[in-house]
């Protein structure tokens, strides 16, 4: 070894993947074992934690097993901890695992909560009373409508689906003020509603609910807009819609 850089750089590539790569020579096994034992423990510790559903459904050996692949071929765009468990979905995400083809939506679902408790996301500015059939109404950052190809809150050691279900799962994540993360599913239209709140581009609420209408085929416009303008008032009640735009 010239320097210290390359004594470093060929001690990390031996702790992330010992099989393939040699430790640093001259320094004996019994101390390298320390770390490896060291970081993989602490990634387990982690990862275990952030992801309690996998972890009971893959078991210890099959668990393991996914950490040490995921040491060994992942590289991370970030340093932090906090980011780690996102970095550990971009990897099932680009694995390709036939034996369970909903491994990656999964760990997305156990991350989101995890993700939104640490989210620092602020409201544009809005009016919390404004009208939201007349003004434009804002979805919350702290809420997230999200779609699954796996029923994915259902999934779990005694449940393990080989086929994906004819419709997609539609949940919705909100933060209270207290910080717990409530999940709930949605209907279609409901994901479809909120889907369409948040990337508007300035239409009124009455806008999109007359749009939702044409798209479920809806004939009777205004009963449909009475019907569902409770609905609104539900969802800023709940914090979903933080009010409407300025």
């Amino acid at each position: 070894m010239t320097s210290l850089h390359d004594q470093l750089h060929a001690l990390a590539a031996h702790v992330r993947d010992p099989a393939a790569h040699a430790g640093p020579p001259g320094i004996e096994d019994r101390r390298l074992n320390v770390y490896r034992e060291l970081v993989f423990n602490n990634l387990d510790g982690l990862l275990a934690g952030n992801f309690p559903v996998i972890r009971q459904t893959l078991g210890d050996a099959e668990w393991h097993a996914l950490l040490r692949r995921f040491l060994a071929v992942h590289r991370s765009g970030t340093p932090l901890f906090t980011r780690l468990g996102l970095e550990f979905v971009a990897f099932l995400d680009a694995e390709a695992d036939d034996t369970r083809p909903w491994l990656a939506e999964l760990a997305h679902y156990e991350w989101a909560e995890l993700g939104l408790q640490l989210s620092d996301a602020t409201s544009k500015p809005c009016d919390p009373h404004g009208d939201l059939l007349a003004g434009i109404p804002a979805l919350s950052p702290l809420a997230w409508p999200l779609a699954y190809r796996w029923p994915v809150h259902r999934i779990g050691p005694a449940f393990q689906p080989t086929e994906p279900p004819p419709e997609p799962t539609l949940v919705l994540l909100r933060r209270e003020d207290d910080g717990r993360v409530r999940f709930s599913t949605l209907s279609p239209l409901l994901f479809r509603l909120l889907e369409r709140i948040g990337e508007n581009g300035g239409r009124s609420g009455r806008e999109l609910l007359r749009q939702l209408a044409d798209e479920a085929g809806q004939t009777d416009i205004d009963g449909f807009l009475r019907e569902a303008a409770p609905m609104l008032q539900r969802l800023r009640d709940e914090g979903v819609l933080s009010g409407t735009l300025c």
